[in-house]
């Protein structure tokens, strides 16, 4: 039986009131299947829209994160294909890209990088056997890595010995100086300014000292330290005050202030510097006169006796002026004839003249020239002595004369040179000293021939030059002077080279060749004591060939210098 009811039943209105709490135990998250079962459709639906607005809500937030991570993803992908891009256009940088850089930056950048290498390289001598590995791998990747040069160049020894560079910011100085690092050296370089423009010329590991050459007191300080000196300073205008300052009285300053250091280093160790000295004698009193004879004769005895016409008498005196001078005048009017003055002299215990050089005289002399007499033997027997025979030429006014050892021969030189002219001579004498030996060279003087000056300058630059070359020749330092010709901005080593004495030569030279002689001649013993001119292969004119026409060409692995020098003359 079916039965309709209205209204509800009480029942029916106690059931739906469980209705409602499952509702809200439903959004509390609280089901209960006892009072579900008795809910009502009404209800039903009333839920299913809540659910149905919750989708769409949780729809729109997961499309509006994935847009977001997908913006994300965009500009990540943008970011790095732009730093491809960039990279790219760094790698492949045309001709032109590269000229627009900055050369000074550049040039900086890769002094930076060499001398960070360097030092790497410096400290491997002072590590152990396995550090030194370890170190040297380090290095050689470092290297390898920024594609620098391996160096291959380095000198023994070149760690201990500092060499100061003068007017390293000159054509050549500039080149002398990176040489010399890549070699091992410790550089010194004494400059004029130390302002941007000058540091930015020179490594940053070389030590600048600022100064003039004509300033004796910076000198002193730039050569303090140095065991060698390349001077590479010029004039740079032909003023005769600069010409004077830096050719000339500049490399005086410099080659004393070098002996006086190392005088100075030698007292402290109670000792005598090797690159001093000898003195033998010196005339500052009456008293230092004494033992010295005046004699005379004639080279023929025959006409000396025969009382010729040109027998108009000889006179000679050696005294002590009241102007506090030691003077040897009178006159030869004899034929032949001569007057001496001579001494036997006797060296300090344990000095020998086997450690020296030559003979050094500080003379006034009135343009004549003198013969000077060395007598060797013992004392005690004078028929076993040995003379030997030098000449020297004075100039008008005081002067310092060499007259090397190699310059005295065993016969006496050409007395009848100027036999009919009767003449008057005076000399006035103020100390005769020896000059030290050695096996290599000390200062090395970049002096030049005079070929590709104007005419005009020509005689007041080589007059500058030849007063500087002088008194370097007579400081007592083992020298070497190179005079290049014309010098050209090109590569070096890419032709032959000449070496040859005489101021013959006309063609030019690279500044990078004239470098790389004066430092292959720091260790090079044929190089001491020597001065020469070099220039480029050429072939002499009709008439005028070179008495030695030896081309050398430069090798970085073999010193060209030893057999090119070692056909000179020393002390020229």
């Amino acid at each position: 039986t079916c039965c309709f009811a209205a209204k509800p039943t009480p029942a029916a209105a106690v059931a739906s009131e469980p209705g409602q709490d499952q509702d809200l135990d439903d959004e509390g998250g609280v089901l209960s299947a006892a009072n579900g079962a008795d809910a009502t459709p009404s209800t039903r639906k009333k839920r299913r829209a809540r659910k149905g607005k919750r989708s769409a809500a949780a729809l729109q937030q997961e499309a509006a994160e994935e847009e977001a991570r997908r913006k994300a993803e965009e500009e990540e992908a943008a970011a790095k294909k732009k730093k491809a891009e960039e990279e790219s256009r760094a790698a492949s940088l045309d001709l032109d890209e590269v000229m627009a850089v900055s050369p000074v930056g550049l040039g900086r950048r890769s002094r930076q990088l060499f001398d960070e290498v360097w030092r790497k390289f410096s400290r491997l001598g002072q590590m152990s056997s396995a550090s030194a590995t370890e170190a040297l791998a380090e290095a050689e990747q470092a290297v390898l890595s920024r594609g620098g040069p391996m160096c291959e160049f380095t000198v023994p020894g070149a760690q201990d010995t500092t060499v100061l560079v003068v007017g390293a910011t000159s054509r050549i100085g500039r080149i002398v100086v990176r040489k010399l690092m890549l070699r091992g050296y410790n550089v010194k370089a004494l400059v004029r300014r130390d302002d941007a423009e000058v540091i930015d010329m020179l490594p940053r590991s070389v030590d600048i000292a600022v100064g003039d050459v004509g300033d004796p007191l910076a000198v002193q300080s730039a050569v303090s330290g140095c065991s060698k000196i390349i001077y590479c300073a010029t004039a740079r205008s032909t003023i005769t005050g600069d010409l004077n300052r830096v050719d000339n009285q500049g490399v005086r300053n410099v080659s004393k202030a070098f002996q006086d250091y190392y005088n100075e280093m030698a007292q402290l160790r109670a000792g005598k510097s090797s690159k001093s000295k000898l003195l033998i004698a010196k005339f500052k009193s009456a008293k230092s006169l004494k033992g010295w004879e005046v004699n005379q004769g004639s080279y023929f005895p025959n006409a000396y006796a025969s009382g010729s016409s040109f027998d108009e008498g000889i006179d000679a005196s050696f005294e002590f002026s009241e102007g506090g001078q030691a003077v040897f005048a009178g006159f030869v009017f004899t034929r032949g004839g001569y007057v001496e003055i001579s001494k036997r002299l006797s060296l300090p215990l344990g000095s020998t003249l086997d450690r020296y050089d030559g003979l050094l005289l500080s003379v006034g002399g009135n343009g004549r020239s003198y013969v000077v007499i060395l007598e060797t033997g013992p004392l005690a027997d004078t028929s076993q002595s040995k003379k030997y025979f030098a000449r020297m030429t004075t100039k008008v006014g005081f002067c310092r004369v060499r007259v090397p050892f190699s310059a005295f021969r065993p016969r006496p030189g050409d007395g009848t040179q100027g036999a009919t002219d009767p003449r008057n001579f005076e000399l006035i004498l103020e100390y005769i000293k020896a000059l030290p030996t050695g096996q290599e060279t000390d200062f090395i003087l970049v002096s030049c021939t005079g070929s590709g000056i104007e005419p005009n300058r020509r005689e007041q630059v080589l007059k500058a030059k030849k007063a500087g070359e002088d008194a370097l020749r007579r400081s007592g330092l083992g020298y070497t002077i190179v005079r290049p010709g014309p010098l050209q901005e090109e590569p070096g080593g890419q032709r032959a080279l000449i070496f040859d004495q005489g101021n013959r030569i006309s063609q030019a030279i690279s500044c990078a060749d004239v470098a790389d002689i004066c430092v292959k001649a720091l260790h090079d013993s044929t190089a001491r004591n020597k001065s020469f001119d070099v220039c480029y292969e050429y072939v002499s004119e009709e008439g005028n060939e070179l008495y030695e026409l030896v081309a050398h060409l430069p090798d970085k692995a073999n010193n060209y210098l030893t057999p090119a020098l070692s056909v000179l003359e020393k002390n020229t």
